[in-house]
């Protein structure tokens, strides 16, 4: 789409060509090709101006709340570029409001500050945002939960955007914190990458040991498996075991040929520690 310039800057220079000093009329148009505050953009120049606004293809951040009363919450962007950039979810008025981030990736996206709203003794915040579009990340906050916090960081950008949710949810009582150790073992020659998800909280993608911070409003979780087997014949088998007595829990399996970044992996209830081991399947190298 062809872009029209309102002022060019050929056209700005020529009004000084004359003379030392530009000509009453030089001058005249010049303050007429300003754009002045008190000025109302004609429908011409803010069709032009949309159009540029389109144009634009740097990644953004955009904020969602739903029912969050006097919440204020922001994030600070920063990159190797140029100075960090402070968002506010005040600054938004719908979900398609966007603020474009200025400079370019690798992004560090963190929380700036959280100010607490009112919340009830069983009331809090539920935050959804998405790195990618194949998958949410959740997380519970507010109250006795201290899981979103001050540089909390939000993980690698992947998108062009970042949508970001946040809405206040009463659950019916108090909610805490339980942690679930994951350790990871690939005995493959394919890149794995695991993902885990809970009653009200979700991780991103991964292929290192971790710890769990989910809920006990559902004490379970759910792994999915994100890997490209499109240049291998071999499948590849998945295996969770209980960590503390060595007792086989859950499988996946991933086909040979596929190439998949949410295979199904199973769900481990009331588990403290957990094993992954990825292997090829029998009758396989």
């Amino acid at each position: 789409m062809e872009i029209e310039e309102l002022t060019t800057r050929d056209q700005l220079k020529t009004y000084f060509e004359t003379g030392k000093y530009p000509t009453q009329s030089q001058f005249s148009d010049l303050i007429d090709s300003f754009t002045l505050k008190e000025d109302v953009m004609t429908n011409r120049e803010a069709i032009i101006l949309a159009n540029r606004l389109a144009s634009i293809d740097n990644a953004f951040i955009s904020f969602s709340k739903i029912n969050v009363g006097d919440l204020k919450f922001s994030i600070v962007v920063s990159t190797n570029d140029e100075p960090d950039q402070v968002i506010s979810s005040g600054d938004f008025k719908s979900m398609i409001d966007r603020c474009y981030i200025i400079g370019s990736a690798p992004y560090t996206i963190k929380v700036n500050e959280i100010s607490d709203g009112n919340l009830g003794e069983t009331e809090y915040y539920s935050l959804l945002y998405q790195l990618n579009q194949t998958y949410s990340i959740y997380r519970i906050f507010g109250s006795n939960l201290n899981t979103v916090y001050d540089d909390f960081d939000f993980g690698k950008l992947e998108n062009i955007g970042l949508p970001i949710q946040i809405s206040k949810v009463n659950y019916g009582s108090r909610i805490n914190v339980l942690h679930t150790s994951v350790k990871f073992v690939n005995k493959t020659e394919v890149s794995i990458q695991y993902r885990i998800e809970a009653a009200g909280w979700s991780d991103r993608y991964r292929d290192e040991d971790t710890v769990t911070d989910h809920y006990d409003i559902g004490d379970y979780l759910v792994f999915y498996y994100n890997a490209d087997l499109r240049k291998t014949d071999q499948s590849i088998q998945c295996d969770i075991y209980d960590e503390d007595n060595d007792k086989l829990l859950t499988t996946g399996y991933l086909h040979a040929g596929q190439n998949q970044t949410s295979w199904n992996g199973g769900q481990v209830v009331e588990v403290r520690n957990v094993r992954i081991e990825c292997y090829y399947s029998a009758g396989e190298k």
